[in-house]
This record gives structure tokens, sequence and C-alpha cells, in this order.
């Protein structure tokens, strides 16, 4: 049986500037078809409606808010509400407003926020983990999901997992946030088996999550009440009121409230999981051949292995391994597979060439 007291929070910001040149400021990754027939957008909706009936509530900015209505529409996903941010401020303000709103709408229900650009191959391991974080936030616990290194990445943040919570199970206390390690303390991280990827995703009751805020994040806690009140609408779209809003600090979650709380606890989730950070995750989720290749569009290949390739054109590739060769109408990226987190610095460099 679904639960139906769990609110899906869809947290859809961002630019995804590491898959530039296809996620652009005006379409970025979660709204493309990256694996699989539907956007990530779509898959984050279509998995969080599998474990809960409640309707979701998404929160975007005013130039996606158009797509937003139109791929859920495209699923058959009504939300309960899309919520308009004035301005980018992180994801504290945000869930913030996220907050206030299921507050008023399902005051006895539980926010579950999720980014809307991750993949997760797994939903019954999604939902167990929904389960036990669920049990905690309705304890009053502040729930994040770890998940279970399969390396020692570098890009990631961690989580430093406690002992056992009394009364509760499936979930582990917090002892510590830590930032994006380099690779020897990823390595020791992963031998420990004590610590967790940061997902990024959580469980929490509105009223304890602004009771923390308040006394955590004032300064987004405050902007934001005032931003809510003064809030406009018409139909499911929600715009919070610019100038206060404007006035929150731009700061995460993570910093704003869990690093900072006393109530956080962490629940283990091993679900074949990706947060599509570069084209080598998507090469990382593709059907291979037997050369290790991952080629979408009019690709050939000849003694060429483990490349990835997504174009429009031909593509002929002849003796080379580990590329990665994406063209759109734009633009052309060609890059090693092993320097694709570089992708992002490209992109903000040729951004930087064309403004001036």
């Amino acid at each position: 049986m679904p639960m139906s007291d769990l609110v899906p929070v869809i947290l859809c910001g961002g630019a995804g500037t590491r898959l530039w040149p296809l996620s652009r400021p005006e379409r970025p990754k979660q709204f493309h078809a990256l694996a699989g027939n539907h956007s990530l957008l779509q898959q984050t909706v279509l998995r969080a409606v599998r474990i809960t009936d409640a309707a979701p509530v998404v929160v975007t900015s005013a130039a996606h808010s158009g797509t937003v209505r139109e791929q859920l529409e495209e699923i058959g996903v009504p939300p309960a509400c899309i919520i308009v941010e004035p301005c980018a401020r992180n994801t504290a303000p945000a869930i913030a407003l996220a907050a206030h709103c299921v507050l008023e709408t399902r005051p006895d229900a539980l926010m579950w926020v999720l980014p809307s650009d991750h993949m997760i191959g797994d939903v019954a391991a999604l939902a167990a983990a929904a389960g036990a974080a669920a049990a905690a936030a309705r304890a009053g616990r502040l729930a994040t999901y770890g998940i279970r290194p399969t390396e020692p990445h570098t890009n990631y943040g961690y989580i430093r997992a406690g002992g056992a919570v009394p009364g509760l199970s499936g979930v582990a206390a917090v002892t510590a946030f830590l930032e994006k390690p380099d690779r020897q303390k990823a390595e020791r991280f992963v031998a420990d088996g004590g610590y967790y990827w940061n997902s990024g995703m959580f469980v929490f009751s509105a009223a304890v999550v602004l009771e923390e805020l308040a006394r955590h994040a004032p300064k987004v806690s405050r902007p934001v009440a005032e931003a809510w009140a003064a809030r406009t609408g018409e139909g499911p779209l929600v715009h919070p009121a610019a100038d206060p809003f404007a006035a929150a600090e731009a700061i995460s979650i993570d910093y704003a409230v869990m690093e900072r709380t006393d109530r956080a606890v962490v629940a283990p989730l091993d679900a074949a999981w990706s947060d599509i950070g570069s084209w080598a995750a998507i090469w990382d989720l593709q059907e291979k051949d037997g050369d290790g290749n991952a080629l979408a569009g009019r690709t050939f290949a000849l003694d060429s292995r483990r490349c990835y390739t997504r174009t429009q054109k031909p593509v002929a590739l002849i003796g080379v391994e580990d590329l990665v060769v994406v063209e759109t109408d734009e633009a052309i990226l060609i890059c090693r597979r092993d320097r694709a987190e570089a992708v992002k610095e490209a992109a903000a460099a040729l951004a930087a060439v064309a403004g001036g």
C-alpha cells in the first residue's frame, strides 16, 4: 500500500552545466530523457507516486514553470502546487517555501524532498528506505538518505553514521557531514564502512524543519515566511513575494540545518543511485557494445573502445578510446571520459566569451 502521508517535494532548479552542451540554462538536465523514455523530472515523479499517493509539490523557477507543467501533464500526474521561486537562493529557502505550503495544506503529512535530476534503479529499495526515514520523521527526526558508496568518489559529500537510534530501525544517528574529500580520504571512508554519500534527499515534517530553520537559520526563516505570507497565485502556480524572498540567505539545507541540528538521522540506501553528474556517469548507465561503447545516434565505431556518443549528425570513431562526443544544434563537446567533470568549467568559460 502506498504511504499517503508522504508528500513528494521535488526541487527542480539548477543549471546542470556538467552536462553541457545538452543541458542549457533554458532547458537544464532534469528536463531531458538521458536514460529511458522519460525526462529525469518525470522519472523522479513516477518513482515517487509508486511509493506515495500524495500529489507532488514542485519548487522551480519562472523560466521553467511552464516546462514543469507540460512534463507533469505528459505523465498524468497533477501537482499539488508548483512554487515559482522569484530568484535562485539554494535549497534551504526552496525547502522552507515548500514547508509552508505543506504545513498549510497537509499539516499532518511529511515532506519527502527529492532532487529532480537523479536516477534510482531499485524502487523497492527506495521504498524501504522511505519507510524507515518516514518512521524517524514521525518521531520528530530529520532524516536524510545516505548512499552506500561503491567507489571512493571525490565529487560527493559524505555522511558519517553513528549508532542506532532508540525506538527506530533502519536509520542511524548522524555524527558528521563531510565535504568532498581527496582521494586518500575517500578511500579511507569506503574502507571504514560507516560513511555514506550525501544524496540530497530528506524526509521530515514541515513543522519540524521550519522550527529548525528558525533556530539555526533565521536569515532564511524570516524572509521566506514573509515571502510566503505575501504570495500570489493562479491555478497550481504559487508566486512568493519577490522582495522578501530575495533577502533570504542563499544557503543549502545541509549548511543551514542538517549540519547544526541534533535531530539528524541517516537511512542507508543501496538502490543503483546516480546523480547524473557527468557524461561519464551517463556512460555508466547505458547498455554497451562488446567494446564498451555506448553510442546514441548515427555513430560508426572502428577499433574504438569505452566511448560515449550522443549526436545528431553521423559520427565516425576510428582508433580512439575513452572519449565523450556530444553534439547539439548549438555546440559540440569532445573530451576524455576521465575529464568529464571539467565540462562545467568549459561551459562557464564559453558562456563568458559569448557574454563578452
